[in-house]
C-alpha cells in the first residue's frame, strides 16, 4: 500500500498538466505515491500526451466530461479495485494548475502524521508571484450568498469579507470550516466510514459539501490549513475555458444544490427567486464591462 494517492482532474490544459506531473516526480522525500490523471473529455489530446510523456501515471479517460466530484470519484475507486479495497493512507486531490515544490508533498505528509485529527487539510497556496492565494472560507451562508448572486460585492466590495476569510493568518496552522478543493489532502482512516464526493454537483460546492461531511460525524474528524507546505496555483486555468453564462449556470445549479441539501428549505427557495434577478443583473454587467470583484 502506497503512502499517498494523487487524483488529478483534467480538462483541456494539456501545458499545464504536464507542468503539474513534471514537478510531482521531481518531488523529493522517502514515501511512495501513485498518480492517477483523470481526463474529462479533453480535446486537446492531454490523455495521450500523459500516456507519451509519464508512463508511469494512471491514465482514466471519459467519453464526456463528468465534472469534478464524479471523476474524482472514479480515481478512489479505481484506486481501491487495483488495490483489492484497500486504500492509500492519505489521498491528494490536485487541480491540474498547480505546481508543488520538491518538498511540498513530504511536508504536507509529515504534517499530516503529526496531526490525525486532520481528516482535510491545504496547505499554503501562492500565486506565480509569491502572493498568497486565500483558500480558506467559512461555509456559505444565507446572505453572503445572497450578495454573490445580487452582484452586491461591486457596491459593497467588503460585504464577504468574512465569508471569504480575508483577515485570516496564512502563517499559523488553524482548524477551519473549509478550503477550496484545488489542493486537498484526505486522511482516508477518517473518511472510509462517509460518503465521497457528493456527484449531485458538477462543478462548485463539492469540497465545501465534503468538509460539511467532516464536521458531521462525532469521531473528532476536522479541517485544517497549514503553512507546513506551500504549492503554486495558477488559478481557474479551466474555469477560463468557460463562458460567462455557463460558469453561471454551473455555480447556480451547484449552490441551489448545496442549500436543499443543507440549509431550511425557505433558504433554498429566497435563492432560487433571487436567481432571475441575479442574471439579469449579470447581463447589464456584462454589457457595461463590469468584472466580479469576489472570488468564490
Amino acid at each position: 500500500m502506497v503512502d499517498l494517492s494523487i487524483i488529478i482532474v483534467s480538462w483541456n490544459v494539456k501545458d499545464r498538466l504536464r507542468k503539474n506531473l513534471q514537478k510531482i516526480f521531481a518531488s523529493q522525500g522517502n514515501f511512495s505515491y501513485e498518480v492517477y490523471v483523470i481526463d474529462n473529455h479533453s480535446s486537446d489530446d492531454s490523455a495521450k500526451m500523459v500516456r507519451s510523456e509519464f508512463p508511469q501515471v494512471n491514465v482514466i479517460e471519459n467519453e464526456k466530461n463528468l465534472g469534478f466530484s464524479t471523476a474524482n470519484n472514479q480515481g478512489i475507486t479505481e484506486i481501491m479495485r487495483i488495490n483489492s479495497g484497500k486504500i492509500s493512507k492519505y489521498i491528494l486531490l490536485l487541480n491540474p494548475d498547480m505546481e508543488v515544490r520538491t518538498n511540498t508533498l513530504v511536508n504536507m505528509l509529515k504534517w499530516m502524521e503529526q496531526n490525525p485529527n486532520a481528516g482535510v487539510a491545504s496547505c499554503h497556496l501562492i500565486d506565480e508571484n509569491g502572493n498568497t492565494v486565500q483558500n480558506v472560507r467559512k461555509f456559505p451562508g444565507l446572505w453572503d450568498q445572497l450578495a454573490i448572486v445580487l452582484k452586491l460585492p461591486h457596491i459593497f466590495p467588503h460585504i464577504l469579507d468574512e465569508y471569504l476569510q480575508v483577515k485570516f493568518d496564512y502563517t499559523k496552522a488553524k482548524q477551519v470550516s473549509s478550503v477550496r478543493g484545488g489542493f486537498f489532502m484526505m486522511n482516508t482512516q477518517t473518511f472510509k466510514n462517509r460518503p465521497l464526493l457528493d456527484e449531485i454537483y458538477f462543478l462548485w460546492f463539492e469540497e465545501v459539501d465534503f468538509c460539511r461531511h467532516m464536521y458531521k460525524y462525532s469521531d473528532g474528524s476536522e479541517v485544517w490549513y497549514t503553512p507546513a507546505a506551500e504549492c503554486v496555483d495558477h488559478v481557474g486555468q479551466s474555469f477560463k475555458q468557460l463562458s460567462r453564462s455557463q460558469s453561471q449556470t454551473y455555480f447556480r445549479e451547484s449552490q441551489l444544490k448545496y442549500f436543499r441539501k443543507w440549509k431550511p428549505a425557505w433558504q433554498y427557495y429566497i435563492l432560487k427567486m433571487a436567481w432571475p434577478i441575479g442574471m439579469l443583473i449579470a447581463r447589464l454587467g456584462e454589457k457595461a464591462g463590469l468584472k466580479s470583484r469576489a472570488k468564490t
